[in-house]
């Protein structure tokens, strides 16, 4: 069997991969990227937020994005019946880039994929991981290419991007259930012929069927539009009697008065992907030689669009910390890397669970607006959760629900 010696080898060329290889790179560490699949490839996950560009323009990433013409994401609208709710990311809390990208996610990772190639970095699509073993921080690791032949690397550390492959909580048995209450969703892209000009016809919206159950509509530049529907596992699974996914998303676009007229008799582009109980956890965030990061670790839930930033956040916290520990430094994994990112993690499922519970919801359509509220909220919907000069990130285990509780009380009050 032949064998590869790296410094550091990185599985998965998503988002989070990409960075983490992209930055160790641009650090003189000798890094391999090694890829299941075979790019381009579909998947989930097209609204990012914009805590991301700090992150691929620091990587060094930013330049080739830029270049493939995304559709600028400047805020997001919420829908509800008659209530609308449009936060727009340059009115904010605190420092940070005022947009981002909605992205048709299999150009842009092959875009983001084809330029850590172009910066000399070793990447291997059509390579999967199928073993692994630690001595100390020094690891083997077996992979099989698509031929079924197989070789070693041995690295000084393992940086997990694998996304929800999350090779190394199946390898090393890390796999945790999900705080979470179980979602699902179902999406697919359409031809967006109905589309109409102006910023109607490019704003992501969320349009609230039910206050568990929503439907997303991210319009891209190339002129197609990504539609889907979340909630309980079991409503999703209750929308198609024979589990037809086509016939299921179908229904849930004609229960949108909003958007049944633009979708309603769209054909879609591919069959539709159902992702079923899609929250994950893990048991810990690292090891000796090891991290892991992005849906690898900890996934959430789509509603805020978090997936992507906390796969980012973790590979460049993941590549800084290994860098330094190939360096000589000794570092705490513990505090600069699990305790970090899980704060994140909390703050952003705190709003997520409110988000289910209704509170949130009542933040977001109360009339009048609270600016200085919603300038704070707007802020975590941007990603910058590990601002604690925000109270809606420092105090987010109460603010929101104290918050809705005083509007509920006041509308009671209103109402006697």
């Amino acid at each position: 069997m032949s064998k590869e010696f790296v410094d550091v080898l990185v599985i998965g060329a998503g988002p989070s991969g990409c960075v983490s290889s992209s930055y160790l790179k641009k650090n003189n560490i000798n890094v391999k990227v090694v890829e299941k699949t075979k790019f381009p490839r579909l998947v989930v996950g097209e609204s990012l937020i914009p805590r991301v560009m700090d992150h691929f323009d620091e990587a060094g990433l930013f330049p080739a994005l830029d270049k493939m013409g995304f559709e600028k994401k400047l805020g997001a609208r919420f829908l509800r019946g008659d209530e609308v709710c449009i936060f727009d990311f340059s009115d904010k809390f605190g420092e940070g880039w005022d947009w981002t990208w909605q992205v048709p996610r299999a150009d842009f990772d092959n875009t983001l994929a084809q330029e850590v190639i172009n910066k000399g970095i070793d990447l291997e699509f059509e390579t999967e991981v199928i073993g692994i073993e630690f001595n100390g921080t020094d690891s083997i690791t077996t992979v099989k290419n698509k031929e079924g032949e197989t070789k070693e690397i041995h690295a000084k550390f393992v940086i997990d991007s694998s996304g929800y492959g999350r090779v190394l909580p199946r390898l090393l048995d890390l796999e945790k259930p999900s705080k979470l209450s179980p979602h699902s969703a179902i999406f697919a892209h359409v031809e967006d012929i109905n589309r109409e000009e102006g910023t109607e016809g490019t704003l992501i919206s969320f349009d609230i069927i039910e206050t568990e159950v929503w439907l997303w509509v991210i319009p891209f530049s190339n002129g197609n539009t990504s539609v889907g529907i979340v909630g309980p596992t079991e409503y999703i699974d209750q929308l198609s009697e024979n589990g037809d996914v086509a016939e299921a998303l179908r229904k849930a676009i004609s229960l949108s008065d909003y958007y049944v007229k633009r979708f309603g008799n769209v054909d879609f582009l591919f069959e539709p992907r159902h992702l079923k109980d899609y929250s994950c956890s893990v048991k810990k965030l690292f090891g000796d030689g090891f991290a892991l990061t992005g849906n690898a670790s900890e996934f959430l839930d789509p509603v805020f669009s978090s997936g992507m930033a906390f796969a980012t956040e973790g590979g460049m916290t993941a590549a800084k910390l290994a860098l330094r520990q190939l360096n000589g430094e000794k570092v705490d994994w513990q505090k600069e890397f699990a305790d970090y990112i899980l704060y994140g993690v909390d703050v952003f499922t705190t709003y997520v669970k409110e988000w289910y519970t209704g509170n949130l919801q009542e933040l977001f359509f109360h009339q009048p607006e609270n600016p200085d509220v919603k300038k704070k909220i707007c802020a975590v919907l941007a990603g910058y959760v590990w601002n604690k000069d925000n109270p809606f990130v420092k105090k987010h285990d109460t603010v929101i629900k104290n918050l809705a509780n005083l509007i509920k009380m006041e509308k009671q009050q209103e109402q006697s």
